[in-house]
């Protein structure tokens, strides 16, 4: 029989000053000397191990607005991106209320990318038998790292917006095996859903306060929709700072909220061609798109030499290497999102964009390659073309604001992916109108907690193991 494991709280998650001291320490020094070490799931935190907040202020020379854009980046959390933290808080819940069992069970992630990177770490630092579904246009750097981290993966045909086939294909894999396989999808699990809105919701209330950045509220929340978490922490600030709009970046080349529309880009990881089950649509106030070439071009500019030697002419050498292994191509799509939203807001010096990088570089560069073939090395020119275009020049093109019958709209789109195809009910779907759906949904945080604790005390002979390893 496999070991069970399980890592922090909710609450621990979003202030790891809490944990055990002696787990604690473990999980920091483990977190450089052995990462795949299971302690490190104690390292699933927006914060690092000073219990500061990771985060950075954009340079007004690189983003051209008078308002902040504070960015939250991810790149430090186990496995480099903060999908771990939707992976972890989706296979606790069900591991503490007995839905899957490490010595039973196979863990099936249907993902379009980071979710799949995640599941594969922390399925297999839980002790979990793993299985990605990941489609076949996905960097390869994605498809490397799920194999590293001890996880299977199979290939579907299709790019970022081809979700439908990752369905179909996590049926299959079920219909073969029911007793075994356990499908965790993060389109429509509420851990998904818990742990932004309560970890990196919270986590943005504390920053602009703790860090007194600009006027100490926060005016917007942008971030690109995939499976629709990230967007949760959104709910949490809006309840603090009810001003605040919550804003859905979409690709140009997929705008389904947008314009229903659909269509394959190379965003990876927003962008899924439908309406996801744990997306709380109807407290959102705007969607904006952006064009999945920009924001590719627009991380080049950041770490290509080339461009970084003509952004060192305006901004400074340190600044410019500081941002260089900050962000991948949905984190810069989510600067120019909040670039475009804090022209349309008319938002002033110390108004507040949150924004965050899911995940860095080091899953692109096979991306950054693919665009020295396609147009020819950066130059000088090009350098600065894609900077005062891409950044600097951004117009209000593809804003879609929210009313009444808009936000409708966003709402009916779930019904064909949810009630035809996924089998959920048409009275669930007509009771997500209604925020007090939401707030029941975040309600249950408490309880998990008291669930995750007795499930640790119960087993913490597995701890003690990690912590005398």
């Amino acid at each position: 029989m496999k070991e069970p494991i399980v890592g922090p709280t909710f609450e621990e998650m979003l202030h790891p000053e809490k944990i055990d001291p002696e787990v604690r320490k473990k999980a920091i020094e483990m977190s450089k000397k052995d990462p795949l070490n299971p302690i490190n799931l104690f390292n699933i935190s927006w914060r690092d191990e000073n219990n500061k907040i990771r985060y950075l202020v954009l340079p007004k020379e690189l983003t051209g607005v008078d308002a902040n854009i504070i960015v939250l980046y991810a790149k430090d959390f186990p496995s480099g991106s903060h999908k771990v933290g939707a992976t972890y808080s989706i296979l606790v819940e069900k591991t503490v209320k007995g839905e899957v069992d490490p010595s039973k069970h196979t863990m099936i992630w249907p993902s379009t990318g980071n979710y799949g990177v995640g599941g594969a770490w922390v399925g297999s630092r839980m002790g979990y038998d793993s299985i990605v579904i990941l489609p076949e246009l996905m960097s390869k750097e994605r498809f490397e790292l799920i194999e590293r981290y001890g996880a299977r993966v199979i290939a579907t045909p299709g790019c970022e917006s081809n979700v439908k086939e990752i369905y179909d294909k996590s049926k299959e894999l079920y219909a073969q095996d029911p007793e075994r396989i356990r499908i965790l999808n993060q389109f429509e699990e509420f851990g998904n859903y818990r742990f932004h809105y309560y970890v990196t919701g919270n986590t943005m209330v504390e920053l602009v306060k703790e860090e007194n950045i600009g006027n100490g509220r926060v005016a917007a929340v942008v971030a690109g929709v995939g499976s629709a978490g990230t967007i949760a922490s959104g709910d949490r600030v809006k309840q603090v700072f009810p001003e605040a709009k919550i804003v859905a970046v979409e690709p140009l080349q997929c705008p389904t909220l947008a314009l229903n529309g659909y269509g394959g880009h190379d965003i990876q990881g927003i962008g899924d061609k439908h309406v996801t089950w744990i997306h709380n649509v109807m407290n959102m106030d705007a969607v904006v798109l952006v064009d999945d070439m920009d924001s590719k071009k627009g991380l080049q500019l950041l770490v290509d030499e080339t461009g970084k030697a003509y952004l060192k002419e305006i901004m400074g050498e340190e600044v410019v290497e500081y941002l260089a292994d900050k962000f991948g191509i949905s984190g810069i799509a989510n600067i120019i999102g909040s670039i475009k939203m804090a022209k349309y807001y008319n938002l002033k010096e110390g108004d507040n964009i949150i924004t965050i990088a899911t995940d860095a570089i080091d899953r692109y560069w096979s991306v950054m390659k693919q665009l020295d073939e396609q147009f020819g090395k950066m130059d000088r020119a090009e350098a600065k073309s894609r900077h005062e275009r891409i950044f600097l020049g951004q117009e209000l093109s593809g804003i879609f604001e929210e009313d009444k019958w808009t936000r409708e709209r966003w709402h009916n789109l779930k019904y064909y992916t949810w009630v035809e195809q996924q089998g959920k009910t048409v009275e669930e779907l007509n009771a997500q109108k209604e925020q007090d759906y939401w707030i029941e949904k975040q309600k249950e945080i408490e309880k998990i907690d008291e669930l995750l604790k007795e499930y640790r005390e119960k087993h913490k002979y597995v701890l003690e193991k990690l912590l005398a390893s």
